[in-house]
C-alpha cells in the first residue's frame, strides 16, 4: 500500500464562520479584489456583509462581478487586469464553483504573462499566484478543496481545469448557512454535481486509501441528505451535511482525480454553455450502464450508500434520485444536437484524456459518440 496525499487547504467549516472572512484576508494582503457574480451575492446582502468584514479587519474591497457558469479564459483576463491595475494583493472567490474557479484563475494570472491555455494544457508552468481566500455559497464544486480552476475558452470552446498547487485557498470558509438561499433547480444541479465528484474519485484509476475514504463518506453524505434538503430547505444538519459532501468530494478529485462523466460532460458544456450539473445528469446514469463491468464491487457499494442492493442497480438507484431532484433530463432537452456528437467525442479526447484515461472502463472514440447518442 503506497500513495502520497498532500492538499495544503485551510478549511474553516460551520454555522456562522463568514465572520471570519475579514480575519483570514487580512494576513494574506490589505487590497482585496473580490470575485463574485452579477447578482445572487448582491441580493443576497452577502457582497456588502463581506466587504464590511474585509473592512473592519482593515482590508481594502475591490468588486469584480462579471463571472457567468461555465467562467471563460477572457474573463479572467479582465478580472487580473482590474487587480493589477487596484494593486490588490489577495484575492477572495465570494459565490457558486463558477466564482471560486474564477478567483483562482485571477489568482494566477496576476502573478503569470502569457496564455492561460499553455498552463491548462501543460505547455507552461509556475507556482506562484496571489493568496487566495474562498467562500461558496453552493454546495457542489467542491472548488473550496482543491487547486483546480475549471475555464472554457470561448475561441477553441475547450473547457478544461487549469491545475497548480498555487491556487490552493489559503482559507476556505465553508458555512453551511450560506447555501440556503439558492433556489431549488440550483440545489439539485450542483448536489448532484458534488455526488459525481465523489463518485467519479471512488472509481478512478488513480484512487487511493485516503481518497476512498473521503468519497465514500461523500457518497454516503449525498445519498443520506440530498433529497432531504431538496424536500425541506429549512433543515440546517441536512444543509451542514451535504455540504461537507461538496467539499470532501472537491478536495477527494485533487489527488484521485475525475473519470468518464466529467469526462464527457465538459465537451457539452463548453460547446454549449449548458447547465454543468444537468449535462452530468444526462450523461452519468448512461456512463453507469456502460462500465459496471470494469468495477462491478465498487458499484455494488455505490449503489448501497444510495439505497440500492448491488452494481445491477446502480444506474436505477441513480435516476431514482435525479427523479427526486427534478432533475431527469436528456443532453437534447440541454440544447445538445445530434451534430455535435462527432466534435464533442473529439474534444473529450483531447481535453478530458486523463478523466477518461482513469476510468474503470476505457472508451474509444467511438464509444463517446455512442454514449453521447444514449444521452440525447
Amino acid at each position: 500500500m503506497n500513495f502520497q496525499y498532500y492538499l495544503p487547504v485551510n478549511l474553516i467549516f460551520g454555522r456562522g464562520q463568514i465572520s471570519q472572512v475579514g480575519i483570514q484576508t487580512a494576513k494574506y494582503g490589505r487590497k482585496a479584489l473580490i470575485v463574485t457574480g452579477r447578482n445572487s451575492t448582491k441580493k443576497s446582502g452577502l457582497l456588502d456583509k463581506t466587504a464590511a468584514l474585509l473592512k473592519a479587519a482593515g482590508v481594502e474591497a475591490v468588486i469584480f462581478d462579471e463571472v457567468a457558469q461555465n467562467p471563460l479564459t477572457d474573463t479572467a483576463y479582465r478580472g487580473a487586469a482590474i487587480a493589477a491595475e487596484n494593486g490588490c494583493d489577495v484575492v477572495v472567490g465570494l459565490g457558486g464553483g463558477s466564482m471560486m474557479d474564477a478567483a483562482k484563475a485571477i489568482a494566477f494570472l496576476s502573478e503569470n504573462s502569457g496564455d492561460i491555455s499553455d498552463y491548462i494544457f501543460g505547455r507552461n508552468v509556475s507556482d506562484r499566484a496571489l493568496p487566495i481566500v474562498l467562500v461558496p455559497t453552493t454546495c457542489g464544486t467542491g472548488s473550496e478543496g482543491n487547486g483546480f480552476a475549471v475555464l472554457t475558452n470561448p475561441e477553441t470552446h475547450d473547457k478544461k481545469s487549469l491545475r497548480c498547487s498555487a491556487i490552493v485557498a489559503k482559507a476556505s470558509i465553508i458555512d453551511p448557512e450560506l447555501m440556503t438561499t439558492m433556489p431549488k433547480s440550483v440545489l439539485a444541479s450542483v448536489g448532484f454535481d458534488a455526488l459525481c465528484h465523489n463518485m467519479e474519485a471512488y472509481l478512478s484509476l488513480i484512487g487511493q486509501p485516503m481518497t476512498d475514504m473521503m468519497a465514500l463518506e461523500g457518497i454516503r453524505l449525498s445519498g443520506s441528505y440530498l433529497k432531504r434538503v431538496y424536500d425541506d430547505s429549512a433543515d440546517l444538519e441536512a444543509w451542514e451535511s451535504i455540504t461537507w459532501a461538496s467539499t470532501l468530494g472537491g478536495m477527494t478529485i485533487n489527488t484521485a482525480g475525475v473519470t468518464a462523466p466529467h469526462g464527457l460532460e465538459h465537451p457539452a458544456s463548453g460547446l454549449r454553455d449548458i447547465v454543468h450539473g444537468r449535462g452530468l445528469a444526462a450523461l452519468t446514469p448512461v456512463i453507469i450502464e456502460e462500465s459496471i463491468k470494469g468495477a462491478p464491487e465498487k458499484f455494488a457499494v455505490i449503489s448501497r450508500l444510495l439505497g440500492g442492493r448491488d452494481e445491477n442497480d446502480c444506474a436505477l438507484k441513480v435516476r431514482e434520485l435525479l427523479a427526486a431532484l427534478d432533475l431527469t433530463t436528456t443532453l437534447g432537452a440541454q440544447g445538445i444536437r445530434e451534430e455535435d456528437v462527432d466534435w464533442m467525442a473529439e474534444n473529450c479526447l483531447k481535453v478530458s484524456a486523463a478523466g477518461i484515461a482513469n476510468h474503470p472502463v476505457q472508451f474509444g472514440l467511438e464509444d463517446l459518440k455512442r454514449i453521447y447518442r444514449k444521452a440525447l
